[in-house]
C-alpha cells in the first residue's frame, strides 16, 4: 500500500514512522524465512549425501554374482591372445571356452581396384551422360557426367554421387590414370560400370572377361579373407572373422602361411580387480563427501552444511562398521586381507600385489569375500538411502516442515497487510486531525491579532 502521501497535512514524517513500525512487525516473518532457508540447505546437503551413498550401494551391488553363477564364476573371465599379434589378434565374448587354436594359411580380404589410362578413355566432347556403378549385390548408383570433362571432373562426379567406390586420378609422371576402388572387401563385392550412349568406353563387366575389360586394368581383385582354424578353412568378406569359433572374434592382420597360435585362457585377476577399483572409487567419493559435509574450516571459520548433524554421524558410523566388520570366511575375512587398506585420511587404497598373491593362493575365497562385502554394503546402505531409510525419512520430515513454514509465512504476510492498513488509517486520521488543529491555531492567531488593544491595532 502506498504511504507516500502520509504527513502531507501535518508536516510530520509519518511515512518514515510507518516504515519503521512495519520493519519491526516483519521480524517474525524474517525469522521464518531464515528458518526455511536452513531447512532447504539441509535438504540439499542430505541429497548430496544420499547421492554419494547410493552410488556406493550401486558399486557394492556390482560385486554380487547373479543367482545362477558362483562368485568365482562371476569374477573369472576369458582372455584371448596370439603368439604373434602382428599376424592376428582376437577378443572374447559370451560363449567362449578356454582352448588353443592353430591359425594357418592366412590370406587377407581385399577390395577390387581397377584403373584406366587417359588415352584409352573415350569422353564425348559435349552433352551429358550417365555412369551406372554397382558393387556386388548392392544398388546401382547413377553418376551424371558431362561431355568435355577431364578425368578429375569425372572422379569428382563419381565421389559426389557417393556410390560404394572411391575415384581418384593418379599421374605416373607422364599420364593420368582414373583409379576406382570398391569400399567393401570380399569376393562378392566386385565392381561393374555401365555407361549410357556415348559413354560405353567406361563399361566394365568383370564377370564377362578375365583380367581386363574394355581397356580397364584390374589392379587388385576382390577377394575374401581365408584362414585355416585347426585344419578347417574359414572365409569371410572382411578381415574380422566372427563365425569361426563360438564367442571369439579373430582379426586377421597379415597374410601368412605358417600363421600363429591362438590361446583362450581363464583370467581370474582382471575382472575382480576392476570391480574392486570401482567399489573403492565409490567408497572414497562417499567418504570425501561425508567429510566435507561435516567439516569445520579453522581458517575461514566456515562449517560444513551438516556439521554436528546426527544423520551424517550415523551414516559415517554405519559405513565404517560395514568396512571393518568380518564378511568372509576361511583365509580372508576382511577387505584388508586382500589388499584393500584404509588410509589415514579415511579413503581406501588397493595394493594390487597383495591382491594378486591372495588370488593365486585362494581365488575362491577372495571371490567369496568380495561378494560378501558387496552384499553387506548393499543391504546395510539400504537402511540409509532406501525408500524407508533414515536419510529419506529425515529429508521427508524437512520437506514437511518447509510446507508448514510456507503456510505460516503466508498467514503472517496476510496479517502484515492488515496491520499496515490499520496503521495507515490511524496515521491518516492523525494527519487530518493535526492539519485541522493547525488550521484552527492559525485562525485563532489571526483573530487575536485583529482584536482591539492588540499590538498591531495600537500601532495604527
Amino acid at each position: 500500500m502506498a504511504i507516500s502521501s502520509l504527513g502531507a497535512g501535518s508536516g510530520l514524517n509519518l511515512s518514515g514512522i510507518l516504515t519503521s513500525l512495519m520493519e519491526v512487525e516483519q521480524q517474525p516473518l524474517l525469522a521464518l524465512q531464515k528458518k526455511e532457508a536452513s531447512y532447504l540447505s539441509r535438504i540439499s546437503s542430505l541429497g548430496n549425501l544420499k547421492s554419494a551413498l547410493s552410488t556406493l550401494q550401486t558399486a557394492a551391488a556390482n560385486l554380487i554374482p547373479d543367482s545362477t553363477v558362483s562368485a568365482s564364476e562371476k569374477f573369472t573371465s576369458l582372455k584371448a591372445s596370439t603368439a604373434d599379434n602382428t599376424i592376428a589378434t582376437a577378443t572374447t565374448s559370451t560363449g567362449a571356452l578356454a582352448s588353443t587354436y592353430t591359425l594357418k594359411n592366412i590370406s587377407l580380404a581385399t577390395a577390387e581396384q581397377i584403373r584406366k589410362t587417359e588415352g584409352t578413355l573415350s569422353i564425348p566432347a559435349s552433352g551429358t551422360g550417365t555412369l551406372s556403378i554397382k558393387v556386388g549385390t548392392g544398388t546401382a548408383v547413377d553418376v551424371s557426367v558431362t561431355g568435355g570433362s577431364s578425368l578429375s571432373d569425372i572422379a569428382k562426379a563419381i565421389n559426389d554421387a557417393k556410390p560404394d567406390v572411391t575415384a581418384t586420378v593418379i599421374n605416373d609422371g607422364t599420364t593420368n590414370h582414373l583409379v576406382i576402388s570398391a569400399k567393401k572387401t570380399g569376393a562378392s563385392n566386385t565392381v561393374s560400370i555401365t555407361g549410357s550412349a556415348g559413354w560405353e568406353g567406361f563399361n566394365f563387366k568383370p564377370t564377362t572377361a578375365p583380367a581386363s575389360t574394355n581397356a580397364w586394368t584390374q589392379q587388385q581383385n576382390a577377394a575374401s579373407a581365408s584362414v585355416e582354424v585347426n585344419g578347417l578353412t574359414v572365409t569371410g568378406e572382411n578381415n574380422t572373422i566372427t563365425t569361426a569359433i563360438s564367442g571369439l572374434t579373430i582379426n586377421l592382420l597379415k597374410a601368412s602361411s605358417s600363421g600363429t597360435t591362438l590361446s583362450v585362457t581363464e583370467d581370474s585377476t582382471t575382472s575382480i580387480t576392476a570391480a574392486l577399483n570401482s567399489f573403492i572409487k565409490a567408497y572414497n567419493d562417499a567418504a570425501s563427501s561425508m567429510k566435507s559435509l561435516g567439516a569445520y574450516n579453522e581458517t575461514t571459520k566456515v562449517a560444513g552444511a551438516l556439521q554436528g548433524d546426527a544423520t551424517l554421524r550415523g551414516a559415517q558410523s554405519q559405513v565404517f562398521n560395514l568396512l571393518t566388520s568380518k564378511q568372509g570366511s576361511g583365509n580372508y575375512t576382511m577387505l584388508a586381507d586382500i589388499g584393500v587398506a584404509l588410509q589415514k585420511d579415511g579413503t581406501l587404497k588397493l595394493d594390487t600385489s597383495k591382491l594378486n598373491k591372495a588370488i593365486e593362493s585362494d581365488f575362491s575365497a577372495v571371490a567369496n569375500l568380495t561378494s560378501a562385502v558387496g552384499t553387506a554394503f548393499k543391504s546395510g546402505l539400504e537402511s540409509l538411502v532406501g525408500t524407508s531409510g533414515n536419510i529419506t525419512s529425515v529429508t521427508e520430515s524437512a520437506n514437511r516442515m518447509i510446507k508448514e513454514l510456507d503456510r505460516r509465512q503466508e498467514a503472517f504476510q496476510s496479517r502484515l497487510i492488515r496491520v499496515q492498513e490499520r496503521y495507515t488509517k490511524q496515521f491518516s486520521a492523525l494527519d487530518t486531525l493535526i492539519a485541522s488543529m493547525n488550521q484552527t491555531s492559525s485562525s485563532l492567531t489571526q483573530m487575536l491579532a485583529n482584536l482591539p488593544g492588540s499590538s498591531s491595532s495600537s500601532n495604527n
